[in-house]
């Protein structure tokens, strides 16, 4: 049952009471590093235990499949038994890259003219900030809410989260729930109900090294490299995809706005296979011909077709080039959740009372830990984030007005969930 409009008042009040504290919690995440590769999060989860350990009733604890990458679970049971809400999020970041295209220290968090600046500032330690102050009210109102709320922290999402998200959901019971919401980066006026699939592929040419003078003597790897290169390109971009009708159509009718955020092509791009080749190594000399030549792509897959069928297709491209092979090193199918449960209403509705506006629901482009969520358990699982300002890049920032409407957000939709009927 949906809250009454006096109480969510006292939630909204409860947020704006608590938005300095919350800043200064987001500027403190940003200043201690969590870079990715290495995800060392020893010192930020320290730093979070002991916020979250002077927050009345909630259970921390930290989890490590391999160091230096730390997660960390933390729980508020209600004083009643009910539904449990998780509220995932990662503490890794991407690396800072060249420090001198910065305008200030990347890791300074500091304010200016509304924003809050800082490498992890929008992915996602102001998303983790968030999360912070709906435990802090949560843990103030539990008289008004039944069941329990858990926050679970990867420290590797940004290397796929085998050691991070997967993990706690492999070992740590209470890190499942009835549903999930996701505050990793994105935009709260579009919510991501589900993902493209993932297939990363090595493909390795071999031929016969010769002088390059003398190309009747040789077999050119590298040749052979890119008619393989071409082929995948053009021919599995162009495989049918049979997605269900309900995640077509809502593709569709978010376009104009998602593309608003996430660039013109988004649409078309989350209705096929797309192929990605980022590496690419061969030769040593202009004047040899290569004997040997290897490459590595990134292939995503819609909903609407399986990991088997563009491998079944691959198979089928390589072995028709002589002294080429492939194989697949990474893979995950396409998820998505029924945008038909609660979570997706709830927030929807809170993202309108906050902001005035009505979200839209898509699927993502990119890839979070809410595959996770989907993929392991059937839990469903929402994107409801902050909006991405140099994500990856120099000068990373958020809107400090719309982490606040970010907060509102998800303290509305805890309480909304959990509340008794």
């Amino acid at each position: 049952m949906a809250l009454n409009e006096i109480f969510k008042q006292q939630l909204v009040e409860s947020v704006e009471k608590n938005t300095k504290m919350m800043i200064d919690t987001t500027a403190r995440l940003v200043q201690i590093p969590s870079e990715s590769p290495e995800s060392d999060t020893r010192a930020l989860v320290e730093e979070l235990k002991t916020i979250l350990e002077t927050i009345d009733g909630v259970e921390v604890t930290c989890h490590t499949k391999e160091e230096p990458i730390v997660n960390l679970v933390a729980r508020l049971k209600s004083n009643t038994p009910g539904k449990r809400l998780i509220l995932n999020g990662h503490l890794d970041t991407y690396p800072v890259g060249d420090e001198s295209q910065w305008t200030q220290h990347p890791f300074s968090g500091h304010e200016e003219n509304g924003r809050l600046y800082g490498r992890g500032a929008s992915d996602m330690k102001g998303g983790i900030a968030s999360y912070i102050l709906t435990f802090m009210i949560m843990s103030e109102f539990r008289d008004n809410w039944s069941g329990e709320l858990v926050m679970t922290l990867a420290g590797d999402e940004e290397t796929m989260g085998v050691k991070g998200t997967k993990f706690l959901l492999d070992t740590v019971t209470h890190a499942s729930g009835d549903a999930m919401i996701s505050g990793d980066v994105g935009t709260a006026k579009v919510l991501r109900f589900g993902e493209k699939g993932l297939m990363w592929v090595e493909l390795i040419a071999v031929g016969k090294t010769s002088h390059g003078a003398h190309v009747h003597k040789g077999e050119n790897a590298i040749d052979r490299l890119i008619e393989g290169i071409t082929r995948l390109n053009t021919e599995l971009e162009a495989i049918e995809v049979n997605a269900p009708k309900s995640v077509t159509e809502a593709i569709e009718k978010s376009s104009a706005v998602s593309e608003g955020f996430s660039g013109h092509g988004e649409t078309e791009v989350l209705q096929k296979v797309t192929v990605n080749f980022g590496v690419i190594e061969g030769g040593i000399s202009p004047n040899l011909i290569p004997a040997k030549a290897s490459a590595q792509g990134d292939i995503r897959l819609p909903v609407g077709i399986e990991l088997k069928d563009v491998e079944e297709k691959i198979r089928e491209i390589i072995d028709s080039i002589e002294g080429l092979s492939y194989h697949v090193f990474r893979q995950y199918e396409a998820n998505w959740s029924d945008t038909n449960h609660e979570i997706f209403s709830l927030t929807a509705a809170n993202v309108k009372h906050v902001t005035g506006v009505d979200p839209v629901l898509t699927m993502r482009v990119g890839a979070s830990d809410s595959r996770h969520y989907r993929l392991s358990k059937n839990i469903p699982s929402v994107n409801c984030g902050l909006n991405a300002y140099n994500l990856g890049g120099p000068d990373e920032y958020i809107e400090i007005e719309e982490l606040v409407d970010l907060a509102k957000i998800h303290v509305l939709t805890a309480f909304d969930y959990l509340s008794e009927s």
